[in-house]
């Protein structure tokens, strides 16, 4: 979702130079890339484990854009068809009229590991970093990546039965990354999230609670779909509702998944003070 996807400012991220990759991406809706208004790059939240399954996820994602660059347009276009999500094929018959099999329902899931450039991926992998080892920490590896895959899908779902007629196929890992965010935001509703906001070009760091943080992006999101619902949409624009439904999901299945072994952390942890450590040796 740093948020891809996780798309956290007010206005769309500028994109860089385009390469072909990223000129037969151009049309796709993407999960995140917005500006930079606050911008995440520290949390004061300790960990107890290393993040296995978030260094998986990352890697993952990078790997399968690397095969994305080195594609051909034509190439990429195919693969893009393939692998990402166009809602129209599922709920508009008269786009696609050829009858669905089980492998169609594949761009449900392949969709949040496909990125349209790399400010997309970059921006991404970063906010997964960023929330995804705490609440791993949390979670568990194995219930963390089933959290995971959950809310990616549960954003999927949300984006396509709100846009069933768009041919625009849609990719990005920030619905799911969304979903994180909400988990975290639940877990830790005060923990100090430490975020750079760029004013007349100088970098000037805050401190903000997570719920503050969390609940300013949410409204950012709710603001940008009812933009788009509000005006003619032609494509390569952001993913909203998914990064909504990604969310809600996070939030939601936050409170079930935790694990009763791993809900007495010491609550100290959740004033996110730099440099905390569970021993008590800063």
């Amino acid at each position: 979702m740093a948020l891809s996807g996780a798309q956290i400012g007010l206005r769309e991220l500028p994109e860089p130079r385009r390469t072909n990759h990223d000129a037969a991406a151009a049309g796709c809706a993407r999960r995140g890339g917005t500006g930079r208004l606050m911008f995440p790059v520290a949390t004061g939240i300790p960990l107890r484990y290393p993040p296995i399954a978030t260094w998986a996820l990352i890697a993952t994602n990078c790997v399968v854009f690397l095969f994305e660059v080195n594609l051909s347009p034509s190439e990429l276009n195919a693969f893009l068809n393939s692998f990402a999500l166009i809602p129209a094929r599922y709920f508009d018959s008269g786009v696609f009229d050829s009858a669905m099999a089980p492998t169609d329902y594949l761009p449900f899931v392949s969709n949040m590991f496909l990125h349209g450039g790399w400010l997309h991926l970059i921006v991404n992998m970063w906010t997964l970093w960023l929330f995804g080892r705490v609440v791993e920490d949390q979670l568990g590896s194995g219930r963390y990546l089933a959290f995971y895959f959950a809310c990616g899908v549960l954003a999927a779902i949300t984006y396509a039965a709100l846009n069933p007629t768009s041919t625009i196929p849609a990719l990005g890992a920030s619905g799911a990354i969304a979903g994180v965010l909400g988990c975290y935001m639940r877990l830790f509703p005060f923990s100090q999230i430490v975020v750079v906001v760029p004013i007349l070009f100088l970098p000037l760091f805050f401190e903000v609670p997570a719920m503050l943080f969390a609940g300013l992006w949410f409204v950012l999101q709710a603001l940008g779909a009812a933009a788009d619902w509000s005006t003619s949409f032609a494509g390569g624009g952001i993913a909203w509702w998914a990064h909504i439904g990604g969310f809600i999901a996070g939030v939601i299945l936050a409170g079930p998944l935790r694990p009763s072994g791993r809900r007495g952390w010491p609550r100290d942890a959740d004033r996110g003070i730099p440099g905390f450590a569970l021993s008590g040796i800063v």
